[in-house]
């Protein structure tokens, strides 16, 4: 945000929206009632699709923040769909000038008619290229999806005990949280990411990027030897 002030909270002035004569509701006390009022009826909606569309209306027309009012109704409009296992809905090929256009009508018109369609339309090419992206993906490992945590914590321990053996740090967390038959196959999976490990995960296995630094250092200095 260009104001700091304006992060993490309603907006607290008046905002325009541009090539548009709307000007939304500009008291803070209105707002957070308005807010408030949106997302109780929005948790009223069974329907996920009629859930989703509502977001995309309201939370734009309401302008409850000082700025990305759009894009944040864009993703709450996937939330409910998403908890729904539905298609989640990308706005990536729709044309911005159909997209801005549908938006004027709701603000200058209140009417939903020109956003519906391109929602629609958006929906289904959403849906065509959510399957054909499926059908390319190779599935996923079962063993790797039952362990995956135990794999963050055996690298998160590696690193994080750089003046102990990796091996031996390895074989301690896969024993004590891997059924025996799994033992092998776990271990080698820890082995092969531990390999990939690079400053831009280390968020994935809840590390600093100084300890992560450190390791490294005494992996490289071991290697010399």
């Amino acid at each position: 945000m260009p104001n700091p002030s304006d992060e993490g909270r309603l907006r607290q002035h008046p905002v325009e929206i541009g090539k548009s004569v709307y000007r939304s509701l500009s008291i803070p006390a209105q707002l957070d009632e308005l807010f408030g009022l949106l997302l109780e009826k929005a948790a009223r909606i069974s329907d996920p699709y009629e859930q989703s569309f509502f977001m995309m209306v309201h939370l734009p027309y309401l302008q409850p923040f000082a700025d990305v009012n759009k894009r944040t109704s864009r993703l709450a409009a996937n939330l409910p769909l998403i908890r729904a296992n539905l298609c989640p809905l990308t706005f990536l090929d729709v044309p911005e000038q159909a997209y801005s256009r549908a938006m004027l009508g709701v603000y200058e018109l209140t009417r939903v008619e020109l956003l519906r369609d391109l929602y629609v339309w958006a929906y289904e090419r959403s849906t065509h290229e959510y399957l054909a992206v499926r059908r390319d993906l190779a599935s996923p490992d079962p063993l790797r999806l039952a362990y995956r945590e135990v794999i963050r914590k055996a690298i998160r321990e590696v690193v994080t005990r750089p003046d102990e053996d990796s091996l031996t740090v390895i074989d301690n967390v896969v024993a004590e949280l891997v059924k025996e038959a799994d033992h092998s196959s776990v271990r080698a999976m820890v082995i092969e990411e531990l390999r990939r490990v690079h400053e831009g995960t280390l968020a994935r296995y809840g590390l600093r990027q100084s300890e992560f630094l450190r390791w490294q250092e005494r992996v490289q200095t071991d290697i010399s030897k």
